[in-house]
């Protein structure tokens, strides 16, 4: 098929007259082709990219285990969808992932196509297994864009908006924010005062938490939380169920977000970043609660796609061969050096908040009163890109600034990205001050 040829402003009025405006798009560019960390627009403009697919790209773009795997696996077979006929990859995937998060114990994994898929059959999974009906989840947090999703999502807008009624029998809690005043002490003593008022724990099926919010604004669950928190679901015998979709393959500084804390979740949700860009995702957890749905109960025409799956098998390859959660870890801390010397510049910035290499930046108009400023992290995400960096906004407010770089950039890719920001919030205040 040749290269379409309009440009990209041909190409965004297209966009316009063909797509519906419920899909935002937050930059106004449209992608040529991209490798590592770099995007190039249709007029061959260079981005570094900071979204990174929003999470999706840890290994960077077009990682070349990840296109050799693809291509192998094209002249083999691209799809026969498992429940009719099983084949390898899937296979080898489950078996890989179940000693990863199960660290020896028998685990076991299913695989579909989206992250909210894999959210919805996690609470499938444990409904069957408790035979409870009820399901908390914490304020700002993200779990997808489907109706179910979009009821455990911790915030209205723009997911909720008048996509009502929701499904029934979800709670919410509130999330430890010390920036904000709410401790580890506090949550658990409105979980518990969700059990008193609301629904008492032996109707609980499961919670289910992201070790540290992706969308809601990336902040991280205490360690004394989330052992607590493992503490009152074994009491229960309530499944604890770890977001990781966001979280997951090396984007904290661990493979995954909930080992920082030491505790072992009872079923563990997957997407993003485990296939290098191709639609997959999963439920992996403990074979006992897994096994609870019956024959027919769990799968999905396209889940564990055979080329999803040797994309994500290269994926791992990578992480295990290529010392990328080391990679991470060292990135991380240049990454919350910098920005922590940022915010020593701008009393805009209220806090600098993440885990590892997934950071972010929050924006307040007061330092004393804390109230959000969602102009401008918008307006410092228009003029990063003007500048050649590409970054997007998340928090229930959208005062926040994210970086999802892939792991696989480079010092020097770090320190540009980072002039660059500087710059912007520099030039941002003098233009506010004048």
């Amino acid at each position: 098929m040749p290269v379409d040829q309009r440009t990209s402003e041909q190409l965004l009025a297209a966009r316009a007259d063909n797509i519906p405006r419920g899909i935002l798009t937050a930059h106004p560019i449209v992608i040529d082709r991209a490798e590592g960390g770099y995007l190039w627009d249709k007029a061959g403009r260079r981005y570094l990219d900071f979204v990174g697919g929003i999470g999706v790209i840890n290994v960077g773009h077009n990682h070349p285990r990840v296109v050799a795997a693809v291509q192998e696996q094209l002249k083999r077979v691209t799809h026969t969808a498992f429940q009719v006929a099983a084949y390898e990859p899937y296979i080898a995937l489950a078996e890989r992932l179940n000693k990863l998060v199960g660290k020896g114990a028998p685990y076991k994994s299913v695989f579909l196509t989206t992250g909210a898929e894999a959210v919805e059959n996690a609470v499938k999974i444990a409904r069957g297994y408790t035979n409870r009906p009820g399901i908390i989840s914490f304020r700002g947090g993200f779990h997808g864009r489907t109706l179910l999703g979009v009821t455990l999502t911790g915030f209205a807008q723009p997911y909720k908006q008048n996509f009502g009624p929701f499904a029934g029998e979800i709670y919410h809690t509130a999330y430890p924010d010390s920036y904000r005043g709410v401790s580890s002490q506090d949550a658990i003593a409105a979980l518990e005062e969700v059990f008193a008022t609301e629904i008492a724990p032996d109707r609980v099926a499961a919670i289910i938490i992201e070790p540290v919010q992706g969308d809601g604004g990336f902040l991280e669950a205490p360690v004394a939380f989330m052992k607590a928190l493992r503490e009152i679901t074994q009491r229960h015998g309530i499944v604890l169920i770890a977001d990781e979709i966001q979280t997951g393959f090396g984007r904290t500084g661990k493979l995954f977000g909930f080992e920082h804390s030491g505790i072992q979740p009872d079923l563990v949700t997957v997407a993003k970043s485990l296939a290098g860009g191709f639609p997959i995702s999963g439920v992996v957890g403990k074979a006992e609660i897994m096994d609870a749905p019956t024959p027919g109960g769990l799968g999905g025409t396209y889940g564990g796609n055979a080329v999803a799956c040797a994309a994500a098998l290269a994926v791992l390859d990578a992480f295990e061969q290529d010392g990328l959660v080391e990679r991470a870890g060292v990135l991380g801390g240049k990454l919350s050096a910098a920005l922590d010397a940022l915010k020593a510049k701008h009393p805009d910035i209220g806090v600098v908040r993440g885990l590892g290499f997934m950071r972010a930046l929050e924006f307040v108009t007061d330092a004393e009163t804390k109230a959000p400023d969602a102009d401008r992290a918008h307006q410092i995400m228009e003029r990063a890109r003007e500048r050649g960096l590409l970054v997007i906004k998340c928090g229930v407010h959208r005062n926040i600034v994210r970086f999802l770089a892939p792991i696989v950039i480079s010092d020097a890719d770090l320190d540009e990205a980072m002039h660059i920001l500087g710059e912007v919030l520099a030039g941002t205040e003098a233009a506010k001050a004048a």
